[in-house]
């Protein structure tokens, strides 16, 4: 993957971070009811955003 399209990557995933998991209700709760590891548990395996987050990861990881 080249420089411009990891950029470009690492753009969208910084977009999803701020429209959708800054301020998250279901995040904020959970972390208040169970804990950092049930909120984060839940954004991996369950949040849809979570899910496109991963996809993102893997095309990341691939470039190293």
């Amino acid at each position: 993957m080249n420089q411009a399209v990891r950029k470009e990557v690492l753009k969208q995933l910084e977009s999803l971070f701020t429209d959708f998991c800054e301020g998250c209700f279901i995040q904020r709760q959970l972390r208040k009811e169970g804990g950092k590891r049930l909120a984060h548990r839940f954004c991996i395996s369950q949040c849809t955003v979570g899910e496109k987050i991963k996809e993102y990861g893997k095309k990341l990881g691939n470039t190293i």
